[in-house]
C-alpha cells in the first residue's frame, strides 16, 4: 500500500512514520502534490500553531491540494483542526472540510489545566474508522478542540465534551495521537489503513 503524509511546518511527524513503520508500512513523506495525488492514503498528522502551518500551507498550495484529494486523508491533532474551516489559534481560516470552528479551551476550575495533557476515554464512537474502539483511552496534548458538531465521530471530555475524532466524505481526523495510543491507536490506524 502506497502511504504518504504531508510535509509540513508541523511537529510530530516522525512518532507517526515510526507507528506506520512498526505496522510494516514505509510512508513517503512529501509535500509533492503529485506524490499526495497517487498515495492510496494520505496522513496529515501535526503539533505546532495553527496559523503558521497555514500559511505554509498556502504559500505551497497544500491547502487545495489536500482539499482536493479523493482518497482517504487522515487529520491528526493540528492536523484534524487545519481540516476545520477556521481556528481561534492565530485567527486563521483553514482547509474548510469539516464546517467547524476551532476553539481554545477555556478552564471553568482552578483544577482544569491548559494544555490538556494525557490519557482519556472515547465514547459515542461511530464510522469504521473507530471500530472496536468504544471506551478505549488515548492520548491527547492540546489547548483547542473542535466542538462537537454533526462530522464527530467520537467524544471525549475535558472541560467538556469535544470532537474527539471526526468523518465528512474521504475526511477522517481525530484530535488526540493514535501514534502514541499503544494497542487502541494502532487499532485506528489499522482501521484507517482498511477504509
Amino acid at each position: 500500500m502506497n502511504v504518504a503524509i504531508v510535509k509540513y511546518n508541523a511537529g510530530n511527524i516522525y512518532s507517526v512514520i515510526n507507528a506506520l513503520r512498526r505496522m510494516n508500512i514505509e510512508p513517503v513523506l512529501t509535500d509533492n502534490a503529485e506524490l499526495l495525488k497517487k498515495a492510496d492514503r494520505v496522513l496529515f498528522p501535526g503539533q505546532g500553531h495553527a496559523g503558521e502551518a497555514m500559511e505554509y500551507l498556502k504559500a505551497r498550495r497544500l491547502d487545495e491540494v489536500i482539499r482536493d484529494l479523493k482518497q482517504p486523508v487522515f487529520g491528526i491533532c493540528v492536523g484534524q483542526q487545519l481540516l476545520c474551516k477556521h481556528s481561534e489559534e492565530g485567527d486563521v481560516d483553514c482547509i474548510g472540510i469539516f464546517d467547524a470552528e476551532v476553539k481554545r479551551f477555556l478552564p471553568e476550575h482552578h483544577e482544569d489545566k491548559v494544555p490538556c495533557m494525557g490519557w482519556n476515554r472515547l465514547y459515542d464512537t461511530r464510522s469504521p474508522l473507530m471500530e472496536g474502539i468504544e471506551g478505549g483511552y488515548v492520548y491527547f496534548v492540546h489547548s483547542y478542540y473542535v466542538p462537537l458538531c454533526a462530522d464527530t465521530i467520537a467524544t471525549a471530555d475535558y472541560i467538556l465534551p469535544y470532537s474527539a475524532s471526526m468523518h465528512k466524505d474521504n475526511f477522517y481526523a481525530c484530535q488526540f495521537h493514535p501514534e502514541k495510543s499503544g494497542k487502541v491507536g494502532e487499532r485506528i490506524l489499522k482501521n484507517f489503513l482498511d477504509l
